[in-house]
């Protein structure tokens, strides 16, 4: 997969998906859905967070035997 693809998005293209968008949620579940979203963006950075900080807690492991 081409990751420069993603680069050549403008602003017609970002028009173009959010009216598709608006087509098949509908208007009126656009702020659950942007909330929906946005609370699992928040969930995902504090349980990377807590994972970082029990790496921390843990301390170095010897895994030779």
């Amino acid at each position: 997969m081409n990751l420069m693809l993603l680069g050549a998005l403008g602003l017609p293209e970002l028009a173009i998906i959010l009216v598709i968008v608006v087509v098949i949620f509908g208007a009126s579940r656009l702020p659950q859905l942007g909330k929906g979203i946005g609370e699992g963006i928040r969930n995902f950075k504090v349980s990377v967070r807590n994972g970082e900080s029990e790496d921390e807690d843990s301390g170095p492991t010897d895994t030779t035997s």
